[in-house]
């Protein structure tokens, strides 16, 4: 972990890229609708999500290839935000989201 003036800088093992489509979620037998923010091979960051818990499924409808579907957890809270950590991905979902991913990195 970097230090800049006192304040740790976490790095991103996975870099990120901007991701402004819906993704549904699935908590406690309720299904959700939230923005995404940005999209990683490891997670996404969801805009303005109202409490969920620690723990939820997540689908994700790539843009011009296949629906992912797969179980996450929170990794970060900050207000207006939520970080999420995917648990695991089946093959074809990684390769469907290195697909989307690697036409996006700078």
């Amino acid at each position: 972990m970097l230090e800049l003036s006192g304040t740790p800088v976490v790095e991103r093992y996975h870099p990120r890229v901007e991701a402004t489509f819906m993704v549904k979620l699935k908590v406690n037998g309720r299904n959700l609708v939230a923005k995404a923010r940005d999209l990683s091979m490891a997670g996404l960051c969801l805009l303005g999500v109202p409490a969920i818990p620690d723990r939820l499924t997540v689908t994700l409808p790539l843009p011009g290839d296949r629906e992912i579907t797969t179980t996450a957890r929170v990794k970060r809270r900050t207000p207006g935000l939520i970080g999420l950590e995917f648990d695991e991905l089946d093959w074809d979902d990684m390769f469907a989201l290195a697909r989307y991913l690697n036409p996006r990195l700078p």
